[in-house]
């Protein structure tokens, strides 16, 4: 891509990911040369850290854990503060292919979209995922749905593009938890466009996702809350 008129920012979040930041950022500045990454290092006590310092990248060194949805904020707050036109969300963990990008960008600027989601479940891919986790984003999916009229195949999705308007939004106003849900609607209950494209994503590369019945429907239930309450907020 040739270079821009625009600014582009990628945020990348990450909490204890000595073992792979250095290959994630590598990869993304081959194949998005045109945008600025910010690595926001949330509050790691590990290697991270040192990493970003040999990466000599451009980081937020957050003095103690927030959490995801802390974390992505701090970047957007950066992305506002620094007058971007668009900013990207890519886990630290290496899951999202910086591939899709371009693709995302070109949605945003010549399709009009607000959001761009990169999907695992909009069109078939070759994700697996359990039995929990499809009940429960088909649920999440639902109540999404029901409550704005809009369909999203893939709620959870850490993985997005954004564009100046929703940078000030997120700046502004970002959920600690569950953040990618309760974004999604909040966003669509503004009226704002959201589109999904299907995206391969990587295997982990470090670290384990424990998930367990008790936890999956914890999650749903915590989920649907927040997302009527963010309905009865819009229509108050």
């Amino acid at each position: 891509m040739k270079k821009m008129d625009k600014k582009v920012l990628i945020i990348i979040p990450a909490y204890n990911e000595e073992e792979c930041i250095y290959d994630v950022v590598s990869n993304i500045s081959k194949v998005a040369s045109f945008a600025d990454i910010l690595v926001v290092n949330d509050g790691s006590s590990d290697n991270t850290y040192n990493e970003l310092l040999r990466l000599e990248v451009n980081f937020l060194n957050l003095p103690i854990n927030l959490g995801i949805g802390g974390a992505v904020q701090a970047g957007y707050i950066y992305a506002y503060n620094n007058n971007y036109d668009f900013a990207f969300q890519l886990d630290g963990d290496g899951q999202h292919n910086p591939k899709y990008i371009k693709e995302m960008l070109d949605i945003l600027i010549k399709k009009g979209a607000d959001m761009v989601i990169g999907s695992r479940f909009v069109e078939k891919t070759s994700y697996n995922q359990t039995f929990l986790r499809s009940i429960g984003n088909k649920f999440i999916s639902f109540i999404i749905k029901l409550l704005s009229g809009k369909k999203i195949y893939d709620t959870t999705s850490g993985f997005r593009g954004v564009n100046k308007e929703i940078i000030k939004i997120f700046a502004s106003k970002y959920p600690y938890d569950y953040p990618e849900p309760d974004t999604n609607m909040q966003i669509v209950l503004k009226g704002k466009n959201i589109k999904e494209i299907p995206v391969e994503m990587n295997k982990r590369n470090t670290g384990k996702s424990f998930v367990s019945p008790i936890k999956s429907i914890e999650y749903m239930l915590k989920v649907s809350l927040a997302l009527f309450i963010a309905k009865i907020r819009k229509e108050n």
